[in-house]
């Protein structure tokens, strides 16, 4: 699954999804919404207003949600049989 963080620079929030998404071992891309004009349109597009924005597959959502990312990593571990 691609996960994306749509961020600016000297975001709190921003820096802690990042250390949190490594932390869990999940790939993903930084993309700076301060240097990249179509991607913060995108962003504004799907409604929101703060950083960071998180995208990975269908789901997106607002700010530093651990707990999305921990489902995030749950779901990313095949299951054991």
């Amino acid at each position: 699954m691609s996960v994306v963080v749509y961020s600016m620079p000297a975001c709190p929030q921003c820096t802690a999804t990042c250390r949190e998404l490594s932390k869990r071992r999940l790939d993903y891309e930084v993309v700076d919404l301060t240097a990249d004009h179509e991607a913060l349109a995108m962003v504004r597009g799907l409604g929101y207003k703060q950083a960071p924005i998180v995208v990975a597959g269908r789901e997106h959502w607002s700010g530093y949600r651990p707990d999305r990312i921990k489902a995030l990593a749950a779901a990313a571990v095949p299951a054991q049989v």
